[in-house]
C-alpha cells in the first residue's frame, strides 16, 4: 500500500516527486476551468444584446440617447470592459430574526466606473460574502449611467468638474455637488470622493447633510447627484433635437430575420 501510495505522492495526495500530485494539480486545474467558464461565449437573450453583439450598435451613447433599458451586464462589458474598475465600498452583516434564532446575510456595496464619464453603483445581499460581491458587481454594471462634465470658468482644455450645482438625496442624506476651479481636486468625504473619481470628475466641492455615517445612503445620494448632471437642461442644450429612428425601429427587419426561436424555454441563469 505504501509503495503504491508513494508512486503518486504519498497517502494524502501530496506534491509527489515531480510536483504533479493531487494537491497542487487539483488547485491549478480548478483555476484553469474557472477561467474557461468566464470566457465562454456570450449568447444574448435580449434584442438590444443581439444588436450590440452583431455590431449594429457601436457605442453606449447610442443606447443612452434612446433611453433603452440594459438588462444584460455583458453589454457593458462589450463596450467598457478594459477600462472598468470596481471597488467594494462596504460589506455589512444584516440579520433577520427567525424562530430558530438570527439569520445573518451579507450586504455588499460596490462602485464601478471607467474614470472617464461612466459610473454605476450596485447593492446585493447574500448568504456568502463572495456571492454578494459578485452580484453587486453585476448590478453595478447594469446601473451604469453617463456623467456630464463641464467647466468652472473659461472653457479651456477638457471638462474637469460638474457642469452646474446638483443635489442627490437618499434617506436623510442630501449630497450637493458644486463646480470647482481647476486644480482644486475633490473636496469630499471618502465615499463621495471615490465615486466622483471613478466618474472622471477631477475638481469638485461637496456639501452633505443628514446621517452620512449610513454609508449605503451616502453612496446612493452621491450616485443620484452624479446621475442628475445629464438631467439638467443648460442653455447649450436648447438647440432643437434632431430625432432619428431608435435601434429597434432601424433594425426591425434584421431582428426579425435572424431571430431564432428555441424549441425549449430558456431558463434564467443566475451568475451570483
Amino acid at each position: 500500500m505504501a509503495d503504491s501510495g508513494s508512486g503518486r505522492g504519498g497517502f494524502r495526495g501530496g506534491f509527489g516527486t515531480r510536483g504533479r500530485g493531487r494537491g497542487r494539480g487539483r488547485g491549478r486545474g480548478r483555476g484553469r476551468g474557472r477561467g474557461k467558464e468566464n470566457e465562454k461565449e456570450w449568447v444574448p437573450i435580449t434584442k438590444l444584446g443581439r444588436l450590440v453583439k452583431d455590431g449594429k450598435i457601436r457605442s453606449l451613447e447610442e443606447i443612452y440617447l434612446f433611453s433603452l433599458p440594459i438588462k444584460e451586464f455583458e453589454i457593458i462589458d462589450f463596450f467598457l470592459a478594459p477600462q472598468l474598475k470596481d471597488e467594494v465600498l462596504k460589506i455589512m452583516p444584516v440579520q433577520k430574526q427567525t424562530r430558530a434564532g438570527q439569520r445573518t446575510r451579507f450586504k455588499a456595496f460596490v462602485a464601478i466606473g471607467d474614470f472617464n464619464g461612466h459610473i454605476g453603483l450596485g447593492v446585493k445581499c447574500s448568504k456568502e460574502v463572495a456571492t454578494a460581491i459578485r452580484g453587486a458587481i453585476i448590478l453595478a454594471k447594469l446601473s451604469i449611467v453617463p456623467v456630464r462634465r463641464g467647466y468652472w470658468g473659461n472653457k479651456i482644455g477638457k471638462p474637469h468638474t460638474v457642469p452646474c450645482k446638483v443635489t442627490g438625496k437618499c434617506g436623510s442624506v442630501l449630497v450637493r455637488l458644486i463646480p470647482a476651479p481647476r486644480g482644486t481636486s475633490i473636496v469630499a468625504a471618502s465615499v463621495p470622493k471615490k465615486l466622483l473619481q471613478m466618474a472622471g470628475i477631477e475638481d469638485c466641492y461637496t456639501s452633505a447633510r443628514g446621517q452620512t455615517a449610513t454609508l449605503g445612503n451616502f453612496a446612493k445620494a452621491t450616485y443620484a447627484a452624479i446621475a442628475k448632471t445629464y438631467a439638467y437642461l443648460t442653455p447649450d442644450l436648447w438647440k432643437e433635437t434632431v430625432f432619428t429612428k431608435s435601434p429597434y425601429q432601424e433594425f426591425t427587419d434584421y431582428l426579425a430575420k435572424y431571430h431564432k426561436i428555441s424549441s425549449e424555454q430558456r431558463q434564467e441563469t443566475k451568475l451570483y
